[in-house]
Order: C-alpha cells, then sequence, then structure tokens
C-alpha cells in the first residue's frame, strides 16, 4: 500500500541518464518514485505495487511505451503522461486516443512536468502529493507581494489591488514556474481544468486582464512576456517567503 502522505510515480524509461536524475528530482518534490528501465519492468513492479500515476517513455527495447499505455489504460485505469522525444502531432493524437493523460515532449522543464503531473491528479480525482515548500509562504517579485492565503496582492507602494480568482489562479501559476515557457494549454488546466471546455482565446484573454494589473506599461510588457508560438514566460525573479519574516 502507497504512503498516505505521498502520491507514488512509476517512472519507465530505458535511458537511465533521463530517468535516474529526473527520479531524484521527483522525489525532491514529494512524490514517492519507482523506476523502471522498459515495459517488462513495468509489468513486474506492477503485480506488487499499483502507482498513482505513470510516467512512460514510448520508444523503448521490446515492447514499447504504446503498448504498455492500453495495457494500464484497459486493465489498471492509471493515468499515464508520455514522456518522448516523438513530438508530431499524429504522435500526441496516437498516444492521447491510446488514453494516455497527458504528453510531454523531450527534452522538457522538470517544473512544468510536476505541474502537468499535480494537474492530471487533480483531474483524476487523486490528491497530489503535497509540496515540500511552506503552502502559507508569500510571494515576491519585483517590489509585489501575493499572500496565497488571504489571495491579497500588493503594489510595490504598499497598495492592495483587487484581483478576480482566475487572475489569482493564473498569477500563482507562473510565480510557481518563474522563467519557464508555459504554453496555453498547461495555463488553462492550472486556472481552469481542461473541463471547462475554454479555447487558447479564454487565456489569452486572462493574461492581458493580469498585465493590466501588475504591468507598468501593458504595450511593453516586462513581467509576463510573449514567447511566439510557445505561450508565455513570467521574467521576474521571484522569492518565496515565510509569513513571519514579511516587513511592512
Amino acid at each position: 500500500m502507497n504512503d498516505a502522505a505521498l502520491t507514488s510515480i512509476l517512472l519507465v524509461d530505458d535511458e537511465p541518464t533521463l530517468r535516474e536524475p529526473l527520479a531524484e528530482y521527483l522525489g525532491d518534490q514529494g512524490f514517492a518514485v519507482s523506476e523502471a528501465a522498459s515495459a517488462a519492468a513495468a509489468r513486474t513492479a506492477l503485480t506488487t505495487n499499483t502507482p498513482d500515476l505513470v510516467l512512460l517513455d514510448i520508444m523503448m527495447p521490446g515492447e514499447d511505451g504504446l503498448s504498455l499505455c492500453r495495457h494500464l489504460v484497459e486493465t489498471r485505469q492509471i493515468p499515464v503522461i508520455f514522456l518522448t522525444a516523438r513530438g508530431e502531432p499524429t504522435d500526441r493524437i496516437i498516444g492521447l486516443e491510446l488514453g494516455a493523460d497527458d504528453y510531454v515532449v523531450k527534452p522538457f522543464e522538470p517544473r512544468e512536468l510536476v505541474a502537468r503531473i499535480r494537474t492530471v491528479l487533480r483531474r483524476v480525482g487523486r490528491s497530489p502529493a503535497p509540496q515540500r515548500e511552506i503552502q502559507d509562504w508569500h510571494y515576491r517579485f519585483e517590489g509585489w507581494q501575493l499572500d496565497p492565503l488571504k489571495r491579497k496582492l500588493t503594489d510595490p507602494q504598499g497598495v492592495t489591488v483587487p484581483i478576480s480568482t482566475a487572475e489569482f489562479r493564473l498569477l500563482r501559476a507562473f510565480l510557481d514556474n518563474p522563467r519557464n515557457v508555459m504554453d496555453r494549454d498547461l495555463l488553462l488546466d492550472l486556472v481552469q481544468g481542461r473541463s471547462a471546455h475554454l479555447f487558447d482565446r479564454a487565456v489569452d484573454n486572462q493574461v492581458s486582464r493580469l498585465r493590466r494589473k501588475i504591468e507598468a506599461d501593458t504595450s511593453e510588457p516586462q513581467l509576463i512576456l510573449t514567447v511566439r508560438g510557445g505561450g508565455y514566460r513570467f521574467a521576474a525573479n521571484v522569492e518565496r517567503i515565510a509569513p513571519g519574516g514579511i516587513g511592512a
């Protein structure tokens, strides 16, 4: 049985130079990670333990990830995220049609992968592993402060700036992933959830509204940058500060 305090992940990839450091990183993020170097090894591991989620490479010697994904979806109902170097739209469609919950193309940013893992777990109704950061820590960026418990945003002059729930979620997503390119699908998952059936344009509109709150000049944004063909990137340095350490 899994430790109730941790979300368990089975990482299946035949390349140890990716698998081993990624397993260590995910462990540092509060997940209980087991590794398998092949589909056969994964099947063996599944006889003794059922993980909460599987990270699965597609191209492996012997049985490939597509076949194993089909088995997991049909017999175990375990959520699957593909990790693969194959990024063509057809490959994505095949993977998702087999029942995979998400598809991440190598090379990827580990923090984005963690965000996608947590999104999938929320979507399927499983509790994500608690982050090791203190959850009520405040965020500071370019003189701004965000208190996530009170949902209170304060500008560099100490003035409270009202923000909507959607704006708060979007800002929190950026602050948790500073300097990472975040595509619209990921932002939509983090802000609304795919069940909302919204379009990419909804994310663009929310970004525009948030920019009006935190950017000095929305015509030349310095904090939330648009990445051509990629989505958005939060360009500021972000500090996490314990509430007792926040000044006036």
